[in-house]
């Protein structure tokens, strides 16, 4: 466990992009991070490169952030030009080398010669090699690629490759390490150095979430690296290595939950791969593993496609007993019918589709506005305004009330203070983990205390990151309209539904909404109305938010606009 010395949420400070050297003081906020709230997940050999790393002076750790920070880990020395050093990059770096930090003079693939030097330099230079192969001296870079690096296997000092190019290349070493440190800071291999060290982070306001041990998504060191195999063989699978090779490493499961999500992403990939390389029962046994939101659907399509109907019947009907709402639900709909007709089986009831309400109105629209702001300006009147909201409103709502349960210190959800959401916020199991938080929430829309928790939260949180309050948007007005206009249970409804499925559920809302704060039925002080113009067409997520609010007798409608004469 990490000590207890270690065990507080203190947010380390942001660099000020007119400090030449912002990036170091970013790239050191990193290291420091991760040396404090991830210590006992490091080796002593690991601490002490971090330490010996700090303790370089200000031109080297500088010079160590830039090349961290660049792809690769092969640099040519007379590229590297950095004038905030003060002292010249190749002094810098014959330090750096001492220290232990860069070898200076490494035995390099011909592949990586490729990357680092242009055609009008390695046609001379590898002329003799170019001939042997058979090819013209004038062979595209390429061609020479495809050709020679098969040839040329074996790595050997720039010197030898290229003896008449007065040049230098360097090697940063311990990159394994760095990739260690990027990994427990951001959670992921996806984002790159320069993604965090090179922005200005004060210009942002994020939420404090507690960090602590107990919200850390890496328990043991053997988390962490069982994250770096899963990452090596997503790799591979990219590199186009046959998935059978790679079906070998998969770790198998364990009981940290947002690895194994990760490691569910990977096998889908890996079965998509298979599948499409005529492997399907490699296929069929990665998908039944995955727990990928589309593994299931795939799995079936593919029986489907093998024709075992009666395999895949059986696995669509347990699926249907469970499934969620929304493409999944559609889609076993559709095989359950066709396999129903192949099987004999009685087809199953398609879902009720409820008839929508639809109007249309003709607007002259001269100064060629929106159709959206067109019909709002149509549509408004004194006792009944409209604004045009989309996602924004519901949205907003949700995460003002939910905000103490998105912002849980959850265990993988949140990696350092930089965060504008939880990252596993489209993850299978997100609600499960919050359950009783999420239930708390809602719970308070029993009472007209969710109307006080939203307007504290929108006072307290103002401005503060989230991925579901766009705060330019959700003004004092209209929020102050939504909150005496849509009752409780409509919201509470609508809430079940986004959390149902939030990478789903969170778009598809119609374009605006009329107030009539003065209405008689309190069911009907409100409306939402999808606009559509000319030609266009309501998408599936739209009709299936406008169907599921005409069942549950949430006042929606569907606006077709005409163009006037007077229409550009």
């Amino acid at each position: 466990m990490t000590p207890a010395s270690t065990r507080h949420s203190s947010v380390p400070g942001t660099a000020d992009l007119d400090n030449p050297l912002y990036y170091l003081e970013n790239f050191e906020t990193v290291v420091r991070w991760v040396r404090q709230h991830h210590s006992d997940l490091l080796t002593t050999e690991e601490t002490g490169h971090i330490d010996s790393l700090l303790a370089l002076h200000q031109p080297e750790r500088a010079l160590l952030a830039r090349l961290v920070m660049r792809s690769g880990d092969l640099f040519r020395m007379e590229k590297l030009n950095y004038p905030e050093l003060v002292l010249p990059a190749a002094e810098v770096a014959k330090k750096l080398s001492r220290s232990g930090w860069i070898e200076d003079s490494p035995d390099v693939p011909l592949a990586e010669l490729f990357r680092l030097f242009t055609l009008a330099e390695l046609r001379p230079a590898l002329a003799e090699q170019i001939s042997a192969a058979g090819l013209p001296g004038t062979a595209a870079k390429g061609l020479l690629k495809d050709t020679l690096i098969p040839l040329y296997p074996e790595p050997a000092p720039v010197k030898q490759w290229l003896p008449d190019i007065p040049t230098q290349v360097i090697r940063l070493k311990h990159m394994a390490l760095f990739d260690r440190l990027r990994l427990m800071f951001f959670g992921n291999l996806r984002q790159s150095w320069s993604d965090f060290v090179l922005v200005e982070l004060g210009h942002q306001q994020y939420e404090q979430v507690p960090l602590n041990a107990a919200s850390r998504a890496f328990d043991e060191r053997d988390d962490v690296d069982r994250y770096l195999i899963m990452h090596r063989c997503r790799e591979r699978l990219e590199e186009n290595e046959p998935p059978e090779a790679v079906w070998q490493d998969i770790p198998p499961a364990n009981e940290n939950p947002w690895l194994e999500s990760r490691r569910g992403r990977l096998l889908f990939e890996l079965g998509k791969r298979a599948e499409r390389g005529g492997n399907t029962e490699l296929a069929l046994a990665a998908y039944q593993r995955s727990g990928h939101r589309e593994a299931r659907l795939r799995q079936l399509r593919l029986l489907e496609r093998l024709k075992r109907h009666r395999e895949a019947w059986s696995l669509a009907i347990t699926a249907g007993a469970k499934t969620r709402t929304g493409t999944e639900e559609r889609g076993l709909e559709r095989i359950l019918s066709r396999l129903a007709k192949k099987l004999g089986e009685a087809p199953p009831q398609p879902s009720a589709r409820p008839a929508l309400t639809a109007f249309t109105i003709e607007v002259d629209n001269p100064q060629g506005n929106s159709v959206e702001w067109a019909a709002l300006q149509h549509l408004t009147e004194p006792e009944a305004p409209v604004a045009y909201v989309e996602n924004t409103l519901i949205n907003g709502l949700f995460g003002l009330l939910c905000w103490p349960a998105l912002f849980a210190p959850v265990p993988g959800a949140f990696f350092h203070p930089f965060h504008t959401g939880p990252v596993d916020l489209y993850r299978e199991d997100f609600v499960e983990r919050r359950q009783t938080l999420f239930g708390d929430c809602l719970s308070a829309l029993a009472t007209d205390d969710y109307k006080a928790r939203i307007r504290n939260n929108w006072r307290r949180k103002r401005g503060i990151a989230s991925p579901f309050v766009i705060w330019p948007v959700l003004s004092d007005d209209l929020l102050d309209l939504a909150l005496e206009s849509i009752p409780a249970r409509h919201l509470e409804l609508i809430f079940l539904r986004l959390l149902d499925n939030l990478r789903e559920h969170r778009s598809g809302f119609p374009d605006l909404i009329r107030f009539q704060p003065d209405h008689p039925d309190p069911d009907r002080r409100y409306e939402m109305i999808e606009i559509k113009g000319p030609g266009d067409r309501l998408q599936d997520h739209q009709t299936r938010w406008l169907e599921f609010c005409v069942s549950h007798g949430i006042p929606v409608s569907v606006c077709y606009v005409r163009w006037g004469g007077a229409a550009e």
